[in-house]
């Protein structure tokens, strides 16, 4: 994700890596700037609408019919050949599969146990930390510590109550998704060499398919056939991956790579405000507090990283 000094931009979310016909026309008429917004929204949206079918289905299963729509749509596009792979390239695959299927599985989970906005905050952590880690620079300390400050206002120390209620499992599950997010990025690079194209992203999608199949059937059981939830799934599959891709690629190839990268790390704020309209995720003025300070972090992780560029 460019926001995080990395190669790929989209290596942020699994889900769709071409545009389609019908939204790229769409999306021609609208400014590069408008289509990350809306990217965000979408992504943002798609969480938001998981959330509320967590009502009807464990996390879990949530997850498992996110992964199955993505894996049908990345499969229609851009099928993976498995003959003649070398092991690396095997190894590879497999290895971001099991990310990929950890990393979403995590993120639910601790989405089903915190507001979105502070969910996608500390899930924030992990592409920021990559992007620190590769810098040499002493004024990267400053964005650790702005990081560092948003998780202390974050954590319930007091074990506070009400509707914006934070656990400490919850954030841990988010912690655990930001590292896998870490190693995403990591392993999507190694794909790119592995793999021609986008196939790399199918097949860890094929993979995360098989691994969260047995964990989302078993907990989903005969509610995974219902019109209405998988209506709902493949909503969130489309908001979740498909739209966003398709936006982030056409806004990509008309502004340049640190813009995107600072629009981008609104993230954390788009995901809070589509709580609190959506979902009625009140947060207390620490949660806001703690919230910019994370996106301050990766603002200026991403100025500095256009700057050694």
């Amino acid at each position: 994700m460019t926001a995080f000094a990395v190669d790929d931009p989209l290596d942020r979310r699994p889900g769709l890596a071409k545009p389609e016909g019908l939204l790229r026309t769409a999306a021609g008429s609208i400014p590069p700037s408008g289509l990350v917004l809306l990217g965000i929204l979408s992504v943002q949206l798609g969480a938001g609408f998981a959330k509320e079918l967590f009502a009807a289905l464990p996390p879990s299963a949530v997850v498992f019919l996110r992964i199955v729509a993505g894996a049908l749509i990345m499969g229609s596009i851009a099928r993976p050949r498995l003959r003649g792979l070398a092991w690396r390239s095997w190894a590879v695959g497999l290895g971001f599969g099991v990310i990929l299927a950890v990393m979403n599985l995590s993120f639910y989970e601790a989405l089903s146990r915190l507001p979105m906005g502070i969910a996608t905050a500390i899930e924030f952590l992990g592409p920021l930390g990559v992007a620190v880690a590769a810098s040499r620079r002493r004024i990267d300390l400053l964005w650790v510590g702005l990081a560092g400050a948003g998780v202390v206002l974050l954590a319930p120390w007091g074990g506070a109550g009400g509707a914006a209620a934070v656990s400490w499992v919850g954030i841990g599950f988010a912690v655990l998704a930001g590292a896998c997010w870490a190693g995403y990025i990591l392993l999507a690079t190694a794909a790119g060499r592995h793999f021609p194209g986008t196939t790399g992203l199918s097949f860890a999608m094929i993979v995360s398919t098989l691994m969260i199949a047995p964990v989302g059937i078993t907990t989903g059981g005969t509610d995974l056939l219902r019109p209405e939830v998988l209506l709902i799934g493949l909503g969130v599959g489309l908001l979740s991956s498909v739209i966003p891709y398709s936006l982030e690629l056409q806004a990509l190839r008309k502004m340049p790579k640190h813009v995107f990268g600072i629009l981008m790390s609104l993230e954390p704020a788009v995901a809070a405000l589509v709580g609190v309209l959506l979902l009625s995720e009140i947060l207390h003025l620490q949660q806001w507090a703690a919230i910019i300070c994370i996106v301050a972090a990766s603002l200026g992780s991403t100025r500095l990283a256009r700057r050694r560029e």
